[in-house]
């Protein structure tokens, strides 16, 4: 099972970087699968490396590691801000935005705006380090993410591609 995800895991990311070289993206990934697949071990590394500034887009954050590993970063004064679905944060005892907010870092939650009167969710799941490392997919930063659940986490390894991330951050922190 392992040499099996291990064969897709290069499959994909093979895929993925002949699409961007064919582009004018240069660009590395890898990626991660849960339950157990390393997403939460590769997630806390890129944070634990962060050195100028982290923007999260996260529809469910209640990750005790990942949230101690954000304070880290906060404390060494790497910039972090982070954007959470407003619904999923007041809902959830779990969530860790009121930790984050009492630790200082800086927390928004936000929802879409109501359309034929019912409210969509900020369901993106996306970090953006140092304007360089891009952390995306399925994974959302909670346990049942890491260990419960069937999930995919892609780090990518370029400026181009934190640039379109960060655009929509910025959209979202604006709101």
């Amino acid at each position: 099972m392992k040499l099996l995800r291990k064969s897709i895991g290069f499959i994909l990311t093979a895929i993925v970087c002949l699409s961007f070289n064919s582009t004018a993206y240069s660009t590395q990934v890898k990626i991660f699968f849960s339950p157990n697949g390393g997403c939460l071990d590769a997630i806390i590394y890129e944070i634990d490396n962060a050195k100028k500034s982290i923007d999260v887009a996260m529809y469910a954050f209640t990750s005790r590691p990942i949230a101690q590993a954000i304070v880290r970063a906060y404390k060494r004064n790497v910039k972090v801000r982070i954007v959470l679905d407003k619904k999923f944060a007041t809902e959830s005892i779990y969530s860790k935005h009121i930790f984050l907010m009492k630790k200082g870092v800086p927390v928004k939650l936000v929802s879409p705006p109501p359309k034929r009167g019912k409210i969509g969710l900020m369901h993106n799941k996306f970090a953006i380090i140092d304007g360089k490392v891009v952390l995306t997919g399925s994974f959302n930063w909670t346990a049942a993410a890491e260990y419960l659940n069937y999930e995919n986490l892609l780090v990518f390894y370029s400026k181009e591609v934190a640039e379109i991330f960060e655009r929509e951050f910025n959209k979202l922190w604006k709101r």
